[in-house]
């Protein structure tokens, strides 16, 4: 069998290729092994995203008594019905992804693909010989192999969301970003939760001043086992999880330690390629490209920027380099943007403060601990920092945990992307009371740092104590 293009893989990055592929032919093949349904939809950001609605919507309950509001105390998470309602949303978010084999036909096959060469494949036992490839056969949950003895007791977020009740006790090992803000939605369901991870930051975050906000907070709601291996014991009917200062009697554990790139077995060897030694190849990131074979590799399973938005890109770019008539340069990639949906929420927009040159930036930060919008809503915690070029006073990027770290992260996406000055985001309007004023704090104190900003801003003024006007 001979197509133009074979697309492998049916997730984010892999619908996002073909919608491109689309563009230039109608001769393509879509090979996809397992279910149809976007690991976004299925078991990551949408579900995950529907608990958190539901811890965040019963944690409110511990503010109403502030509020004046009386008789919160009979308020309670009915687990099986919160867990039956993550289903159901998910189910209905995963109606598009399970669509696609039945819409495209026979250009949709259900199988395992593996690599012949640069322009052979092997599927369901038949050779496939194709132009172009794009490969994007998404990742898997990270189990240590030891793990598996326990059996239905190891949780992932692959199986989390298929439980139709939970037990009172979890250990979740792995306090990244999923980690967190998981660990974080069954505590505030009410169940007994202790997290474990092998180093001693949380959430990804890179800068020592968030994490330093962070840290605290997210202790005051789970407790934290940091800076050693988790080990696991099995105690009869339960597990003994024990790491950094102690252990904890966990009915099931999460693994939460992040997911493998799905490339064994996917015949990359046979590329005659370099791959180091995870088996992966050098991937051009502006092209996706394989060394200069027209086979690329996208998505979660080439491991570069593991979120849906640049799955999603990735397609995108390698949909449009496959075409027979595409440019070899590439594509420019977006300004990078990571979040996480605790409480309060950890973003970081840019490079990581670690990855920049301390002498060449101005710093300016906010606490959120004091900060008016979020003492009216009861949420006031935490700090932005924002960086900028000390020269020139363009934003490079920024560190934070803050109430709606969401929405003011775009913000500064946003300003970065269209390589702003700290001067042209203090020349915008800023509403009151609202958290942006959070962010125009924040400005202010970096516009000290940086040479000329100038304008008639009050970025040069001490504060007066006047949160409308500081």
């Amino acid at each position: 069998m001979k197509v133009d293009t074979v697309i492998v893989g049916a997730g984010s990055a892999g619908l996002s290729a073909l919608r491109e592929v689309r563009r230039y032919t109608d001769d393509f093949l879509l090979v996809n092994d397992g279910h149809w349904g976007t690991t976004c939809a299925a078991v990551g950001c949408m579900p995950s995203k529907a608990l958190i609605e539901a811890a965040n919507a019963l944690h409110r309950r511990g503010t109403f008594d502030a509020f004046g509001i009386q008789g919160a105390g009979g308020l309670r998470a009915d687990i099986p019905t919160v867990l039956a309602r993550v289903r159901k949303m998910r189910d209905d978010f995963m109606k598009g992804p399970e669509s696609v084999p039945e819409k495209l036909g026979e250009r949709a096959v259900s199988g395992r693909a593996r690599l012949l060469g640069p322009g052979r494949l092997e599927v369901n036992g038949k050779t496939v010989e194709a132009r172009a490839i794009i490969l994007a056969p998404g990742s898997s949950p990270v189990v240590p192999g030891p793990w598996r003895e326990f059996s239905d007791r190891i949780l992932t977020t692959d199986s989390l969301f298929e439980q139709t009740d939970l037990p009172r006790r979890i250990a979740v090992v792995g306090m990244g970003a999923i980690g967190v803000e998981i660990a974080q939605a069954l505590a505030r369901l009410g169940l007994d939760v202790a997290g474990f991870d092998a180093i001693e930051g949380v959430a990804g975050i890179d800068d020592r001043e968030v994490m330093a906000a962070f840290h605290p907070l997210i202790e005051a709601e789970i407790a934290l086992h940091l800076g050693a291996p988790a080990e696991l014991e099995d105690a009869g009917k339960t597990i003994r999880v024990t790491g950094a200062g102690g252990g904890f009697e966990a009915d099931v554990v999460l693994a939460a330690m992040g997911r493998r790139p799905n490339i064994d077995d996917l015949g990359l060897e046979t590329l005659d390629v370099p791959l180091d030694d995870k088996g992966m190849p050098e991937v051009d990131p502006d092209t996706l490209r394989i060394g200069d074979l027209p086979v690329f590799l996208v998505g979660d399973a080439n491991a570069y920027r593991p979120l849906l938005h640049e799955a999603a890109d990735e397609g995108h770019i390698a949909g449009r380099m496959a075409a027979p008539d595409a440019a070899n340069e590439g594509l420019c990639r977006r300004t990078p943007l990571s979040i996480v949906f605790s409480s309060p929420q950890v973003a970081r927009v840019g490079a990581p403060l670690s990855d920049l040159d301390v002498d060449a930036i101005a710093t300016g930060a906010a606490d959120f601990s004091q900060q008016a919008r979020a003492r009216m809503a009861q949420t006031a915690a935490g700090v932005l920092r924002i960086h900028a070029r000390r020269d020139t006073g363009h934003l490079l990027a920024a560190e934070m945990c803050v109430p709606a770290a969401e929405h003011l992260a775009h913000l500064l996406a946003l300003a970065i992307e269209q390589r702003m000055t700290v001067a042209d985001m203090l020349a915008m309007p800023f509403y009151h009371p609202v958290l942006e004023e959070g962010l125009r704090s924040a400005l202010r104190d970096l516009a000290k740092g940086v040479e000329g900003v100038g304008g008639s801003d009050l970025s040069g003024c001490e504060a007066i104590g006047h949160d409308a006007l500081d």
